[in-house]
C-alpha cells in the first residue's frame, strides 16, 4: 500500500496510549487500533480532525505517501 499511517509515532511522541486516544476522540479502541496498525481502508475527515486536535499535529504527520516500487 502506498499510504503509510504513522499514528503509532505520533502517539509515542505524546506518550499516549491507544486507549487514551480512543477515549479522547470518542471512538472504539478497536477502531483506533486498526488505524494505528495500518489495516484501515478509510478514515473519515472528522476522525482525522479529532486525532490531529488531540495530538496537536497535522494530517501529514499521521499519513504519508510512499510510492510502490516499480519492477
Amino acid at each position: 500500500m502506498a499510504i503509510v499511517i504513522n499514528l503509532d509515532v505520533e502517539l509515542a511522541k505524546k506518550k499516549m496510549s491507544v486507549t487514551d486516544l480512543a477515549a479522547a476522540i470518542d471512538l472504539a479502541v478497536a477502531n483506533v487500533s486498526i488505524l494505528k496498525n495500518g489495516r484501515a481502508k478509510a478514515v473519515r475527515f472528522t476522525t482525522l480532525d479529532a486525532i490531529c486536535s488531540v495530538l496537536g499535529c497535522q494530517p501529514g504527520d499521521i499519513l504519508s505517501y510512499v510510492p510502490d516500487e516499480v519492477p
